[in-house]
């Protein structure tokens, strides 16, 4: 008898602490995850690029990656550093930063990133009207969105 009361003891704690989880609040969420904008990066060249982007609470990360936006020279490891400037649907800008990226070869697709940033509830994020702008070698590459992104703006939970 007395396994079967550890059985059910057993089961009830179980079940008890699988509820807590199902009600406990999850992680905050972005929607859509990925979004594409075709960047104009001026003498640099430019090209479809894809943002991604994680939420964790309020703090939020970005990468951007490129095959045809491309590294003018071979890049060493974290050695680019980057602001990502979105526009908010409500007024002003949010800024992501960082210096990490993979190291690339002249001619590489372009990746930095993940670039960090703090956001609010309801933050709805868009790349058009805003800008990134990387840093090589000391020289400043700007590169802004031809257009909206697609499928829309990042909107932050």
């Amino acid at each position: 008898m007395r396994c079967k009361r550890l059985g059910i003891g057993a089961a009830l704690a179980a079940g008890t602490l699988a509820a807590g989880l199902a009600l406990a609040p999850g992680a905050a969420a972005v929607a859509p995850q990925t979004a594409t904008i075709v960047a104009d990066c001026g003498l640099y060249g430019g090209g479809e690029a894809t943002l991604t982007a994680t939420q964790s609470g309020t703090s939020a990360t970005i990468t951007v990656t490129s095959s045809e936006i491309t590294a003018p020279l071979a890049l060493a490891e974290d050695s680019i550093a980057s602001t990502l400037t979105l526009t908010k649907a409500s007024g002003g800008t949010t800024a992501f930063t960082g210096t990490e990226n993979p190291a690339m070869a002249a001619g590489d697709g372009v990746t930095v990133g993940p670039l960090n940033g703090t956001v609010a509830a309801g933050d709805s994020l868009e790349a058009f009207g805003g800008s990134l702008q990387m840093v090589l070698f000391g020289i400043t590459v700007t590169c802004a969105a031809d257009g909206p992104q697609s499928p829309g703006p990042f909107v932050f939970e």
